[in-house]
């Protein structure tokens, strides 16, 4: 028989964001600090195609997998000085274009799951205005004993609001966080607008698990839409009814 989830039912669902790079454009602005502060350091080249890829992980992580790779030395301290660069800049970061609009139209409870810590997501939620359609469902790297990509912040906030994680569906950016959802077993779809080679991402995102991917968040909506129907097995899609 055809039927229309109601709002009860929707409460078994959940939408999970990652922060950085899916509702505010931080990842440039990251890349650029880092690339530009190891440059500094190291006076060499090929430091940003080593970057780029990493982009997702903490910043510690990237500074530390970019050291390696290159058989370069950096110390805590300058580790520590890098990342205060980084979220100083960061939680300034405008919020990715056409993302609350797309946030109104999709009718499902929504959680944040960021490799962030607490802090950062709180300032940058309510000076964005976003917290609007998130309140306190903020989960972060800091909560957990394991980052992105591991799966744990994400089955903390399913864990938390009580929804099975295969009733979750993940907006992420990054490898990092993409692999961190898929692990879960949870539903991933990869926004690859902030992408400087969209190609090369979306294929990187599909080959991890993701469901589908996207570079507008005009798209959000409708592609949440054919997953809720989907999931629920109905045949016409919930209208939209706010945060």
């Amino acid at each position: 028989m055809d039927y229309t989830p109601n709002d009860e039912m929707l409460e078994d669902y959940l939408m999970i964001c990652d922060c950085d790079g899916v509702l505010v454009d931080s990842e440039a602005i990251a890349e650029r600090i880092i690339v530009s502060r190891l440059e500094d350091l190291w006076h060499g080249s090929g430091i940003q195609e080593v970057v780029r890829p990493l982009l997702g992980f903490r910043t510690g992580t990237v500074l530390a997998r970019t050291a390696a790779t290159l058989s370069r030395s950096i110390d805590q301290s300058q580790i520590v000085v890098i990342e205060a660069a980084v979220r100083a800049a960061a939680v300034s970061a405008p919020m990715i274009e056409g993302i609350a609009e797309a946030l109104s139209a999709i009718p499902l409870r929504k959680a944040c799951a960021s490799n962030s810590n607490a802090e950062y997501v709180r300032d940058v939620l309510d000076r964005t205005k976003l917290v609007r359609f998130f309140g306190e469902r903020r989960f972060t790297a800091d909560m957990v004993p394991n980052p992105k990509p591991a799966a744990d912040v994400y089955l903390a906030a399913a864990r938390r609001l009580r929804v099975a994680p295969e009733r979750c569906i993940v907006v992420e950016d990054s490898v990092a966080g993409a692999t961190a959802a898929v692990s879960a077993g949870m539903t991933v779809l990869g926004y690859i607008g902030g992408a400087h080679s969209r190609h090369e991402h979306a294929n990187k995102l599909t080959r991890i698990g993701a469901r589908n991917v996207f570079d507008h968040m005009k798209q959000l909506p409708g592609l949440v839409e054919t997953w809720v129907r989907t999931a629920t097995g109905a045949t016409t899609a919930p209208s939209s009814n706010g945060p």
